[in-house]
């Protein structure tokens, strides 16, 4: 089963990060709770989410560095990178490469993404785009 779940997150951050967001609407359950901000729930709100950072990073590639499971329960480590070449919720582009790690921890249930949890390096992110000093 651990495996399997892993096989789910790996794909669900694949298609993802190609632009293939229907894959939203098979791996995340209707009533799925993403802890991290209730805004992006469920698979509609996943989807937001996913063409925000699709839309300010058209070239994002999305790296699984590594993953761990047990019983219901993957935890991802991440990496995102890509240029700045769009809107970033309300940051106009900056044409800067950003690179951002971050962690997510997913329990499925019946083969689709029930509940998430996730570590995200904003700051990072943000001082990397020259938005808060320090980059």
């Amino acid at each position: 089963m651990s495996e399997e779940n892993k096989a789910i997150v790996r794909r669900l951050f694949e298609d993802a990060g190609q632009g293939k967001l229907e894959i939203f609407d098979e791996l995340v359950a209707k009533d799925h709770v993403y802890h991290y901000n209730p805004m992006f729930a469920g698979p509609d709100g996943q989807k937001r989410l996913a063409s925000t950072f699709l839309t300010a990073f058209p070239d994002l590639k999305l790296t699984v560095e590594a993953q761990i499971a047990e019983g219901d329960t993957v935890v991802s480590r991440m990496t995102a990178r890509g240029t700045h070449t769009g809107d970033l919720m309300g940051i106009p582009p900056t044409g800067k490469q950003a690179t951002m790690p971050f962690i997510t921890i997913m329990r499925l249930a019946n083969g689709k993404i029930a509940e998430e949890w996730e570590i995200v390096d904003e700051a990072g992110l943000l001082r990397q785009l020259g938005v808060l000093p320090g980059g």
